[in-house]
């Protein structure tokens, strides 16, 4: 068996990136991908199992790449401060393509993998959450906990994102009032 080239994979991710961003996510198939790189079709499978594999690997990709952004954009500030502009970068995020990119994670295997880069994104808010000095120390306790809290967020800035007329100003002055 002949061993996987990964400047290949990456030339087929970056192939199927090209095909979203040009002509949409309908476009997408794994003999487009195969002729644009020049390969069989055969050769594609090698590396992605269907469509939605390749999907999937690129979506990843695009969040791995959207927090080490965020994470060199926003590194000043309050907690809150930090968390507001996490909120705006990552809208401003989301109404880009990669909201159409995220219509293929509804299936189980997308949810663990975006689980996972979830959970990269609570680590971090939680160590910013640490680092701010000026958040209340008497507030934590096993039922309400930092992880828990970032998990709150989290999820409001979300359903935030997804309303027709979000009121960001309200959450932002209600987690103020909780922290500080």
């Amino acid at each position: 068996m002949r061993k996987k080239d990964d400047t290949l994979r990456d030339t087929l991710l970056a192939l199927c990136r090209e095909i979203v961003n040009q002509e949409g996510i309908e476009a997408v198939n794994i003999r487009s991908i195969a002729k644009r790189a020049g390969v069989a079709t055969g050769t594609v499978y090698n590396y992605f199992s269907s469509k939605d594999d390749i999907l999937l690997a690129l979506t990843e990709e695009y969040w791995k790449d959207a927090l080490e952004e965020m994470d060199a954009a926003v590194s000043s500030g309050s907690f809150c401060e930090q968390l507001e502009d996490i909120f705006l970068f990552l809208r401003e995020r989301l109404c880009q393509d990669a909201g159409a990119r995220m219509v293929s994670l509804e299936k189980t295997e997308g949810q663990a993998r975006m689980a996972a880069v979830q959970e990269t994104l609570e680590r971090s808010l939680i160590l910013r959450m640490e680092a701010d000095q000026a958040i209340r120390k008497d507030i934590w306790e096993p039922s309400f906990s930092q992880a828990g809290f970032v998990r709150f967020a989290l999820t409001n800035m979300m359903a935030l994102w997804r309303a027709e007329n979000p009121d960001a100003p309200f959450f932002f002055a209600l987690v103020r009032r909780i922290l500080y």
